[in-house]
């Protein structure tokens, strides 16, 4: 595995559990990264090993909840949309939380080394979800696809 991005990631609390999942995802489900299969099947598949290392907390995909009320982060002009399959919205690939609660670990943007949208768009969602649904950790992850599974890119956002 990239070096620096375990570095990354285990410089916060998170970063072990993470760890743990993307190397139980690189194992079981290579396969999806090599073929270039598409985000939301790999961060699926991440979100499930994830849950493992935090049996305490609910991982969830594309949660579109904060409390009852849609997420919505205004300073993007993005709202939740159902039918956006495009993953324009202001739908997190996956986050640890407590349905239900105020309670927001982690948020994690996923993106494949393949994909051409820009990452300071990523970037912008997870520092939103930091200040405006207070989640205590934001995490950029860029995997490699289409050829061997590693972490490309890893960084924490702090605001």
């Amino acid at each position: 595995m990239n070096p620096t991005a375990v570095e990354v990631l285990e410089s916060k609390a998170p970063g072990a559990a993470v760890l743990a999942a993307l190397q139980e995802l690189f194992s079981s489900d290579g396969l999806l990264l090599q073929i270039d299969a598409n985000e939301r099947s790999v961060a699926y598949r991440l979100a499930m090993y994830l849950q493992r290392q935090l049996p305490q907390l609910h991982v969830d995909c594309e949660y579109n909840r904060d409390g009852v009320d849609p997420k919505r982060i205004q300073h993007l002009y993005l709202e939740p949309n159902a039918e956006d399959t495009e993953a324009k919205t202001a739908f997190p690939d996956i986050i640890a939380h407590i349905r239900g609660t105020q309670t927001n670990y982690l948020v994690i943007e996923l993106k494949k080394s393949t994909n051409t949208v820009p990452r300071d768009t990523d970037l912008a969602k997870l520092r939103g979800y930091k200040r405006n649904l207070n989640y205590e950790f934001a995490l950029f992850i860029e995997l490699v696809a289409g050829g061997e599974p590693d972490i490309s890119r890893a960084e924490w956002i702090d605001a």
